[in-house]
């Protein structure tokens, strides 16, 4: 028996929210929600409810990525399930990282309803080409292929009156 199944079927309710790759293949990512049924199913745990939240841009890069598939989980268990899941998360090559908090004390597995629509891990879709993320780009250094030109190379009255003004001033210093 588990400690949940021992402590009278009480346990804390717990939120983990772990980031895919941004390039993660949706075979690849089914394999993490398995995982992640599987061990909370395992240890006693119930599953109340999960949300893809998507492609997101990082607050800062991790593993050399800039972007992440962001994905909720919402659970009932103990520690031990807890640990679990996060050992579980860590030995997976698809998670760069995760992250699990403490939401609830003391709740009743048995008394808590659960929504089956809430608990269906969603399938995500391949990442669009995205354009590689360049800092020369983005400093504008180097013209985006949607962007306007930064300078108009075509005939300019300016500059040649310009050019006419200074041709002037030689022909005066003569």
């Amino acid at each position: 028996m588990t400690q949940t199944q021992t402590a009278g079927h009480r346990a804390r309710e717990y939120e983990t929210i772990y980031i895919l790759r941004p390039d993660v293949a949706k075979e690849a990512a089914q394999k993490v929600a398995t995982r992640v049924e599987e061990v909370v199913g395992r240890e006693g745990g119930k599953l109340t409810e999960v949300a893809t939240w998507g492609r997101r841009s990082l607050a800062y890069p991790i593993s050399k990525q800039r972007r992440g598939v962001y994905v909720y989980v919402k659970y009932l268990g103990g520690g031990a399930l807890v640990s679990e899941l996060e050992r579980n998360l860590r030995m997976l090559d698809d998670v760069i990282k995760y992250q699990t908090v403490q939401t609830a004390t003391d709740r009743d597995i048995a008394a808590v309803a659960i929504d089956p629509e809430l608990v269906k891990f969603e399938a995500i879709e391949p990442a669009a080409d995205e354009e590689e993320y360049s800092l020369e780009r983005e400093l504008g250094l180097i013209d985006s292929p949607d962007a306007p030109p930064l300078r108009d190379d075509s005939y300019d009255e300016e500059a040649e009156a310009l050019a006419a003004v200074a041709g002037d001033d030689e022909e005066d210093d003569k």
